[in-house]
């Protein structure tokens, strides 16, 4: 797949050399990020909401051993919220940046977990889980960890 610069035409269609891939952006009003991730193709185009790409991040975030839950962006009154599972897109972040995806994830860990080996391995998860599902590459994965909580029987 190659990704080439947007060629777009007065109608909005993105242009390329036949069974060329081409990598586009979409203005939506309705979403939260002003634009979607988009490939044309032979056959039509694809379109990939950033909030899509938060929920792949976000549920590939959960299933890392040590993670607690994910967490809203941002504290409230220094503590921060543990989201629900139908909402882990909000506790993730994802921009585009020269040569792919940065994404920015914010969890909570388990107490007694070393903090710098869960965060490797769930970087490691992020990146591997978006660019398996959406086919662009990640160029980073930041961790933020806003809290820890201690499991209880």
């Amino acid at each position: 797949m190659s990704h080439l610069k947007s060629g777009i035409d007065a109608n909005g269609r993105a242009s390329s050399p036949e069974g060329a891939t081409e990598l586009y952006h979409v203005t939506f009003m309705a979403s939260k990020t002003p634009t979607a991730l988009g490939q044309a193709q032979r056959w039509g185009r694809i379109e990939v909401f950033p909030s899509a790409v938060a929920a792949i991040a976000g549920h590939a975030a959960l299933r890392c051993y040590g993670i607690t839950g994910m967490a809203a962006r941002g504290l409230r009154d220094g503590v921060a919220e543990l989201l629900r599972r139908e909402n882990v897109d909000r506790g993730v972040e994802v921009a585009e940046v020269e040569g792919g995806l940065s994404i920015d994830v914010y969890v909570i860990l388990q107490y007694g977990m070393r903090i710098l080996e869960v965060a490797h391995n769930l970087q490691e998860s992020v990146k591997f889980e978006v660019e398996r599902s959406v086919n662009v590459p990640v160029v980073q994965v930041n961790v933020n960890v806003q809290g820890v909580r201690e499991e209880r029987s």
